[in-house]
């Protein structure tokens, strides 16, 4: 063998992007003992996301699912409540509905651009019915005016899950104020990381009081150790708000990087379009490209994880768009009728998509792609 052949590297399907302040604001928690959620990094981060999504308030929680549930606690969904949610989408936004002891409705999807149809919505709407959570899917913001208006019609909130949006647009509008209130996530894949943490944004005054009252053990923001209702311990660290901080710092550089990759993989990919259909972009959309997603069209013989086999192979690690919730155990719905999502889950693949990403990458991924699907 060869010693001085060096083998290729593996190309990562997502990661963080460190080269800002994290490590020097991570220095100073540990100098100054503040690691845990007390210290100035949690006040100025959510300043500076609120700022961000052009909201009033922004309340850092330590994770993005405990950010959408105590967005449903503030809004005060009730067991036997109902919750319109997109079928397409990851299973946390299902499971805070039932962890409220409420039950997630599951309507279909737009193909385009994977996000929840309005145009389903309206046959879901039952006596029970209390919101609507509207998935920006993969970066992508969903059609908000038309969600908002059936959710006006019928008195019901909204919520974005804007878990995988950052920074995305709707109509020249970031997301994170389109609705009542909105769920962010910063988990180390996200375009924004803290490692793990979330956030929630509104421009409600109450909700944003009730959400830092459940926050945080539902303690009196009066009285010590005084608590008025039951809480949860959903704080943020100090040194996870610290890399957020930083990394809200390069957030328009982190944007444009994966702008840039997504325009190199359209370039790289427009050859194959009898294949490969590329993320599609709404003329009112600016989408964020959290994942480049394409969709294998009908005259690819192979399957989806044949395909995603052979890119593993070749050292190129991606990952299936989501199973739909009704195709889950916990949320099975036999006879279901979803078709978009269906298709969408079975066709759809995430390529690598990080601002780690060398052009010589983007080329590989995509030259390899293309041999497997001529092949």
């Amino acid at each position: 063998m060869n010693s001085s052949i060096k083998p290729r590297r593996n190309i990562a399907v997502g990661g963080p992007v460190l080269d800002g302040n994290e490590a020097l604001y991570v220095q100073e928690c540990l100098r100054t003992n503040s690691i845990s959620s007390v210290g100035r990094f949690v006040a100025d981060f959510e300043r500076k996301f609120a700022e961000f999504c052009s909201v009033r308030h922004a309340i850092s929680t330590c994770n993005g699912t405990c950010a959408l549930h105590l967005a449903l606690i503030a809004l005060g969904l009730k067991p036997g409540d109902e919750v319109i949610v997109p079928t397409l989408t990851y299973v946390a936004t299902a499971n805070v509905v039932r962890y409220c002891g409420g039950r997630p409705v599951l309507v279909d999807v737009d193909r385009t651009t994977f996000n929840i149809d309005p145009a389903a919505i309206e046959a879901k709407v039952g006596p029970r019915t209390r919101g609507i959570i509207a998935v920006h899917l993969y970066g992508h913001p969903a059609e908000m005016d038309q969600v908002r208006r059936i959710a006006q019609r019928h008195q019901l909130f909204v919520v974005e899950d804007a878990s995988e949006a950052h920074g995305a647009e709707y109509r020249g509008a970031r997301v994170g104020g389109l609705g009542g209130c909105a769920a962010f996530s910063f988990y180390g894949n996200k375009i924004v990381t803290t490692g793990e943490g979330g956030m929630v944004t509104t421009n409600d005054d109450v909700l944003a009081d009730k959400v830092r009252l459940y926050r945080g053990q539902g303690v009196s923001p009066h009285k010590r150790y005084w608590f008025d209702v039951v809480g949860y311990n959903y704080r943020m660290m100090n040194l996870a708000a610290a890399i957020g901080l930083a990394q809200i710092e390069r957030v328009d550089h982190h944007l444009a990087r994966r702008r840039q990759i997504a325009a190199h993989c359209d370039a790289q990919l427009a050859s194959l379009s009898e294949f490969v259909l590329s993320p599609g972009e709404a003329l009112w959309a600016r989408h964020a490209y959290w994942m480049y997603t394409v969709l294998l069209s009908d005259k690819v013989k192979k399957t989806r994880d044949e395909i995603l086999t052979a890119l593993e192979d070749q050292g190129i690690e991606t990952r299936p768009v989501f199973y739909p919730m009704h195709q889950l155990p916990p949320y099975r719905e036999p006879g279901g009728a979803y078709p978009n999502a269906d298709y969408c889950a079975s066709r759809g693949i995430c390529l690598p998509t990080h601002g780690r990403l060398t052009d010589a990458d983007i080329e590989r991924v995509c030259t390899t792609l293309r041999h497997i699907l001529q092949a």
